[in-house]
């Protein structure tokens, strides 16, 4: 009888410490991304192909992630900040440098995209470029061209110019809640330097965006998407992709609502969105392998097709759309290459003064 017991207490032993190393094995990576950027089917893809689980949270500016990012313990395992953020990030701490042996797909990134990374992370130790893009105006041609008498595409002044921005006030004005994306769009339509620090300039800034605050809707990051499409309002100051994905919104409604996107010719902000592995990330494995997937040519562009953003990798483009290539508004032509700018991060004294500028012109007081 006893040795029944013990055959029987050994057996269910072995079986239970059989079982650990399965329940154990079960593998996460957290992702934390932007608000409408990224074809939910590629989540489900990368799981099937590698088992993992994607638990995938999302932002809609900069801000937001940096203080989960600096406040630690966010719990994310890959975050998607825009690179001149990143920088002052990777200064602070916050990220762990990338181990590229476990990245073999970097042999697809485009050297140009990379090379505009790299002049905030150096090396691109700690990044890899997810997409790319502008900052400029999505408009409703239609209600545009009533308000403002032209079929010309709109530039800064639509938005800056009080007078300009009283006449499309009652069909709908929305900006960008980000400081760091509005205020270098003023700077560049006033024709001053986009990156000046020089409280004087900042200052003009604030004026500019002060006397065209009464005929501004809502200051937001995504909701703009919609309300374009949806023919809620007429223009708005967003990211480029964004403006496309309301164009395709609008034309898919078929309701009559058409939506195009300008770069304004005064000038206007690339930016780039890239993955980053926080320092305290609990998946850091994972983590690597899910970067490396979305390196792969068809699954970036994949992404691509369906958020209507350049991308940095190079070997995608066989497998974009082509009315994402061919677009000249997601990938710009070399002139207007030339007119845009990027925007590093500002020192602590200018960032005071641009939060504090940035509440005024926001609450009107």
């Amino acid at each position: 009888m006893r040795s029944t017991i013990l055959c029987v207490t050994a057996a269910a032993v072995t079986a239970l410490l059989t079982a650990v190393p399965a329940f154990a094995q079960e593998r996460v990576v957290n992702v934390y991304n932007w608000s409408d950027y990224i074809d939910s089917s590629i989540l489900e893809d990368f799981t099937k192909e590698t088992g993992i689980k994607v638990v995938y949270d999302t932002f809609d500016s900069n801000e937001t992630l940096e203080t989960k990012l600096l406040a630690g313990g966010s719990g994310y395992d890959v975050v998607v900040p825009t690179v001149s953020f990143m920088q002052r990030q990777i200064a602070a701490g916050v990220y762990q440098k990338l181990d590229k042996s476990k990245l073999p797909n970097l042999v697809n990134m485009w050297d140009v995209i990379m090379k505009g990374v790299a002049s905030f992370d150096p090396g691109n130790e700690y990044s890899v470029d997810y997409m790319w893009g502008t900052t400029g105006i999505g408009y409703n041609v239609d209600k545009v061209k009533a308000a403002l008498g032209t079929d010309d595409k709109p530039n800064w002044d639509a938005l800056f110019d009080p007078a300009k921005a009283a006449k499309l006030k009652d069909c709908g004005i929305y900006m960008l809640d980000s400081p760091t994306d509005v205020v270098p769009s003023v700077l560049a339509y006033l024709g001053l330097n986009p990156n000046s620090t020089d409280p004087a300039d900042l200052k003009k800034a604030q004026e500019v965006l002060t006397a065209v605050r009464p005929f501004v809707r809502k200051f937001h990051s995504s909701e703009y998407i919609s309300a374009l499409a949806n023919g809620d309002i007429c223009i708005a100051l967003g990211y480029s992709g964004d403006m496309f994905q309301a164009r395709d919104r609008a034309a898919e409604a078929n309701a009559g609502v058409r939506v195009d996107y300008s770069v304004p010719s005064q000038g206007a902000q690339i930016f780039f969105d890239v993955f980053g592995i926080p320092k305290d990330a609990p998946h850091v494995a994972e983590a690597h392998e899910f970067i490396n997937y979305m390196m792969k040519p068809e699954v970036i562009a994949k992404a691509s097709n369906f958020v209507f953003y350049a991308n940095g990798n190079k070997a995608s483009q066989q497998f974009l759309d082509k009315e994402v290539l061919d677009d000249t508004a997601i990938y710009p032509t070399p002139e207007v290459m030339a007119k845009l700018f990027t925007v590093p991060p500002l020192d602590p004294k200018t960032q005071r003064i641009v939060t504090r500028l940035w509440t005024t012109v926001v609450t009107g007081q």
